[in-house]
C-alpha cells in the first residue's frame, strides 16, 4: 500500500492520468517470470505502455545484469522511459552513473538474504529434522515437525513392496493399485490441503510408474530422515537438481519405521534385476533368479506348446541371443520349482525341528570359523595391538636418544627400520583380523536375519513369488549330463538370501 500511494502520488504531482499498476505480491524480485512482470513486458512489446515507474530499483528486480538489459537495451529500443523516484533516476533526463552500482547492491541484499535462508536450513537439516515441507507418501507431520505414521496411507506403501516381492514391476504395481480404485499422493493431498499441484481431477486413482519408483527407493520407510536430497545451483536459478547419495545427510532411527530393514533391502536387491511379463502377460516364478553356471548370462523363460500340452522351460540367455559360444542348459520350470519347493521344505522342516543347531551351522558356514577360532583371532589381535602401542614407545626413546647423541645416526637408522618393518607387518595382520572377526559378526546377524524368513514361512504350502524372493538371492543352473545308466542329470546350486549355500546334514 505505500509504494502505491507513493506511484500515485508521483503520477498526480506530475500529470500522469492514465497508469496501470503491475503487482506481483508473493514474488521474489530475482525472479523475472512474475506474472504481471510479464504482462507489463507485453503491453511494452505492444506498445500499450511507454514510460515504467517504480518505487526504487529494486522494485523492477534485484539482478543486476538482467535489470541492466530492461533499462539499457528493452526500454530504450521500445521507446519506453523508465523512473525510479527514491533512487533518482529518469531515463528522459540521461544516464545516471549511479544506477549500475544500485543495481548491484540490490542483487548482493538478495545473495546474502541467500545464504542466510541456506545457513538456516542447513543447520535444522542437520539437526536431525526433516527440511521438507511436504512430508513423504505414507507418513503426515507431527507437531514437532517429525513424520507420524499415516493410518490411511501406510498401508498402501506396505501393499506396493509386497507386490514389487511378488515379482512385479513398477509399471504392474501401478496398474494394480489403479484398479483397485485407490486415490493417489496428489489427490490425497487435495481432499486433505485443497492443493492441487499434483492433482488431476479426471484420473484420482490413476497411479503413475514414477510414483511407484519413487516410493520403492524412500529410506523414510525404514523410520530414517534424509535431508538435502535437492539443491539450487544458485539463487539465481530456481530449478532444483538432485544432488548424489553421498552428498545427502541420513540420521537413522528418528521417527516410527512402516517397513522392517530386511523387506527393503530385498526390494532394493530385486529392483536391480529385470523382471519384464514375458508375451503372455506374465512374470516368469523365476524371472531374474536364475543364472548360467558357465557363463554367468542370465535364463530367460521359454514356453512350448502343442495341441497336446504346454511346457515352460529357462534357457541361457547368451545361447537364445547367440552372443557367446555356450549351451542351452534347458532346464523346466515344473521340475525346477519342485526341485526349489523341495529344498526349502527341508531347510524349514530342520530349522523348526533343530533351531540352535541350524542356527550354529549358518553361521559356521558363513564365518570361516567358529568360536574357537575366532577366540584364538581376538587373542591374537589384541597381542598385536599392544606390541604396535609398544614400538610406538620405542620410536619415541629412540628418537630422543638420537636427538640427545647417545646413539649414533647410522644406529638409529638401522634399529628404526627394523622396528618400522615389524610395525607394518603387525599392523597389516591386525587389520586381517579386524575383518576376520567383522566378517563372523557379520555372519552372525545374517543367520539371525535368514531364521526370521524361515520361521515367517514354516510349513508353507506353496511356492509363491513373494515366498521365493524372500528366501532365494540367485539359483545357478548346470549344464545336464547323463549318468553311467544313461539318466539325465542336472545339477541346480540355490544361493539363500544373507548366508548363502546352505548344505544340511543327511
Amino acid at each position: 500500500m505505500n509504494q502505491r500511494r507513493i506511484l500515485e502520488t508521483y503520477c498526480r504531482d506530475h500529470n500522469i492520468l492514465n497508469y496501470r499498476f503491475f503487482v506481483d505480491d508473493g514474488w521474489s524480485g530475482a525472479n523475472f517470470d512474475r506474472p504481471n512482470f510479464q504482462a507489463m513486458l507485453a503491453g511494452i512489446d505492444s506498445g500499450e505502455i511507454k514510460t515504467v515507474i517504480t518505487k526504487d530499483l529494486s522494485r523492477l528486480g534485484r539482478n543486476y545484469l538482467q535489470v541492466g538489459m530492461y533499462t539499457e537495451m528493452l526500454f530504450p529500443q521500445k521507446g519506453v522511459r523508465y523512473i525510479a523516484i527514491n533512487d533518482g533516476v529518469d531515463s528522459m533526463q540521461g544516464d545516471n552513473d549511479l544506477t549500475p552500482l544500485k543495481n548491484l547492491f540490490n542483487e548482493w541484499m538478495v545473495r546474502d538474504t541467500s545464504k542466510k535462508i541456506k545457513a538456516v536450513f542447513r543447520s535444522k537439516g542437520m539437526s536431525g529434522k526433516p527440511i521438507t515441507s511436504q512430508p513423504v507418501y505414507g507418513y503426515l507431520k507431527g507437531e514437532d515437525g517429525s513424520f507420524v505414521i499415516d493410518e490411511e496411507a501406510a498401508p498402501v506403501v506396505r501393499q506396493i513392496y509386497s507386490i514389487c516381492l511378488a515379482g512385479y514391476g513398477p509399471t504392474q504395481i501401478a496398474r494394480k493399485l489403479t484398479e483397485q480404485n485407490i486415490p493417489t499422493p496428489g489427490t490425497l493431498e487435495y481432499r486433505r490441503t485443497g492443493s492441487t499441484r499434483r492433482y488431476y481431477p479426471d484420473y484420482p486413482c490413476k497411479w503413475a510408474t514414477n510414483t511407484v519408483c519413487h516410493i520403492l527407493e524412500r529410506k523414510e520407510y525404514l523410520g530414517h530422515t534424509v535431508n538435502f536430497k535437492t539443491e539450487s545451483p544458485s539463487y539465481k536459478v530456481k530449478k532444483t537438481v538432485y544432488t548424489p547419495e553421498e552428498k545427502q545427510m541420513v540420521f537413522e532411527n528418528t521417527h516410527e519405521p512402516i517397513l522392517d530393514r530386511d523387506t527393503w533391502e530385498r526390494v532394493q536387491e530385486l529392483r536391480k534385476q529385470r523382471k519384464r511379463p514375458n508375451r503372455y502377460g506374465e512374470v516368469g516364478l523365476f524371472s531374474g533368479l536364475l543364472f548360467c553356471a558357465d557363463c554367468g548370462s542370465v535364463l530367460y523363460q521359454q514356453r512350448y506348446q502343442t495341441d497336446k500340452r504346454k511346457q515352460d522351460c529357462y534357457i541361457c540367455g547368451s545361447y537364445k541371443k547367440r552372443t557367446t559360444d555356450c549351451t542351452a542348459h534347458f532346464i523346466r520350470t515344473d521340475l525346477l520349482a519342485a526341485g526349489v519347493t523341495e529344498n526349502i521344505r527341508r531347510i524349514t522342516s530342520y530349522a523348526a525341528k533343530h533351531e540352535a543347531r541350524f542356527r550354529k551351522l549358518l553361521i559356521d558356514q558363513n564365518e570361516d570359523g567358529g568360536k574357537k577360532k575366532n577366540a584364538a583371532r581376538r587373542r591374537e589381535l589384541d597381542a598385536a595391538e599392544k606390541r604396535i602401542t609398544e614400538l610406538s614407545a620405542i620410536f619415541k626413546r629412540l628418537y630422543e636418544d638420537s636427538v640427545a647423541g647417545r646413539i649414533t645416526d647410522e644406529r638409529f637408522a638401522e634399529l628404526s627400520a627394523d622396528y618400522e618393518a615389524e610395525q607394518k607387518q603387525l599392523k597389516d595382520r591386525a587389520a586381517e583380523l579386524e575383518a576376520e572377526l567383522s566378517k563372523a559378526q557379520e555372519a552372525t546377524a545374517n543367520a539371525d536375519r535368514f531364521l526370521k524368513v524361515v520361521q515367517k514361512y514354516s510349513g508353507f504350502e506353496e511356492l509363491t513369488h513373494t515366498l521365493l524372493r524372500e528366501f532365494v538371492e540367485k539359483i545357478v543352473v548346470h549344464e545336464c549330463y547323463h549318468d553311467e545308466n544313461g539318466t539325465r542329470k542336472q545339477d541346480v546350486e540355490i544361493y539363500y538370501n544373507f548366508v548363502g549355500k546352505i548344505d544340511l546334514p543327511e
